[in-house]
């Protein structure tokens, strides 16, 4: 069955599903393989449980009227991804950057959403397979398409724009994460930079910061290109002081507009600007997307302020990399909260640089006024002896969850805390606890 053939069977389907056990009636299971999966096992089952048809790639599966046999199943949908985007025809943005990917794409999305209707990624459905799967959720009634983009080796987000097809484009940053994956900081700007590639190719926008240097760089080497620039110096725009009591991001620009959020940390000014900058490309009225960026409420663990049992918690813990650590710690210290405490965990794939980077982001901590300090993963365990006074006053844990066993014992109360790591850490696993 050649793909065309596979696509009018999509057109009939309810959507597509990669999990059996979350299947619903009338959509095509697509049979994905991982390290400790097959879903070609599962095939059948989903057509008992209502697929319209199971896409496979093992010739071995017994042969069933609406099991479709493919060479290779997640080429398959990549394949379907394109066919159908190329039929929709729609203005797609594409995101990307080491930080703040995912908090651009949700006000971008809110801003949008006040005139079009809007489709955007969902959670961190970022790599291969989820961009993928967000074209395909887009119908006919979309009128912008917002793709996120995510990327930890060179390569990988040129054949995701080979994919998803871009008109528009916005690389949020770029700085040190998954250096194990792409080498250097230059193998990171020239992967995220495969999308400013992309557009210049096809004559697509590029919205960029024009206050950030290095990616201003970026598009310098890639003109001429079209642009739309942003950026709070640009734009003549100023981040409002914050305190423990009025710790939400607020940006005033000159002629006395004032954009409140409700996002902890001055480094999201940045995705606050990129958002305003596409909304004004695209026609929205101001008003309505200052309006829809104060009603955006952070979730999943980002720039999140909590009240816990016992503490004020601001929680950052989705991720963390070199460049949002010193972020997040830097809007910390702005708070000039009375009571406070760090509780850091390792940044990953950082491959050689690993030591170095743990090592200044202890240097900043140890500058800091912090009554507590706890760190987990064994990276800071092997970092903190280099900081005698440091380490005598903080206290050290493997995992989470040794920390969380520690706090139930040993309750803080009254403190406001930032929890940072890596997703590999899950730091967020003391939030129950403080």
């Amino acid at each position: 069955m050649d793909l065309e053939q596979i696509y009018q069977i999509f057109r009939k389907s309810t959507g597509v599903c990669t999990d059996s056990r979350v299947l619903k009636e009338g959509e095509l299971f697509f049979a994905l393989k991982g390290d400790n999966f097959d879903g070609n096992k599962f095939a059948h089952k989903a057509l008992e449980k209502g697929a319209l048809y199971s896409i496979v790639d093992d010739k071995t599966v017994p042969s069933h009227d609406r099991i479709i046999v493919v060479d290779d199943v997640l080429r398959k949908l990549q394949e379907l991804a394109h066919f159908h985007r190329k039929a929709l025809d729609i203005p797609i943005i594409g995101i990307t950057g080491t930080n703040g990917k995912t908090t651009t794409k949700e006000l971008v999305s809110s801003v949008l959403s006040t005139k079009y209707k809007t489709a955007f990624t969902k959670g961190n459905l970022n790599n291969h397979i989820g961009v993928p799967l967000t074209l395909l959720q887009m119908d006919e009634s979309i009128q912008i398409g917002v793709v996120e983009m995510g990327a930890s080796a060179p390569g990988e987000i040129a054949s995701l724009v080979e994919i998803c097809e871009p008109n528009y484009g916005i690389v949020t940053s770029v700085g040190k994460a998954h250096l194990q994956g792409f080498g250097s900081l230059e193998g990171v700007k020239k992967t995220k930079g495969e999308l400013y590639d992309f557009l210049k190719k096809h004559g697509g926008v590029i919205f960029f910061n024009a206050d950030n240097p290095d990616i201003y760089a970026m598009v310098k080497e890639r003109e001429p290109v079209s642009c739309f620039p942003y950026g709070l110096r640009f734009d003549n725009a100023e981040i409002f002081p914050v305190t423990i009591d009025n710790p939400f991001l607020k940006i005033k620009f000159k002629n006395g507009k004032i954009v409140e959020t409700h996002l902890i940390g001055s480094y999201n000014a940045d995705n606050v600007m990129a958002a305003l900058a596409v909304g004004k490309h695209f026609g929205t009225d101001t008003d309505a997307s200052v309006e829809a960026i104060k009603n955006y409420l952070p979730t999943n663990n980002r720039s999140q302020l909590t009240e816990g049992k016992y503490n004020m918690l601001i929680v950052d813990a989705y991720n963390a990399n070199p460049t949002s650590m010193k972020a997040a710690l830097s809007s910390f210290r702005e708070l000039n909260a009375d009571r406070t405490a760090l509780i850091l965990g390792d940044m990953l794939e950082l491959g050689e640089e690993s030591q170095k980077e743990h090592r200044e982001v202890l240097k900043i901590t140890s500058d800091m006024n912090v009554e507590k300090l706890f760190f987990v993963g064994n990276e800071f365990a092997t970092a903190l002896p280099y900081f005698t006074d440091l380490s005598l006053k903080s206290k050290t844990f493997l995992t989470s969850s040794e920390l969380r066993d520690y706090l139930l014992l040993n309750p803080l109360n009254g403190y406001t805390v930032l929890i940072k790591g890596s997703r590999g850490i899950a730091v967020e696993k003391v939030i129950d606890v403080l």
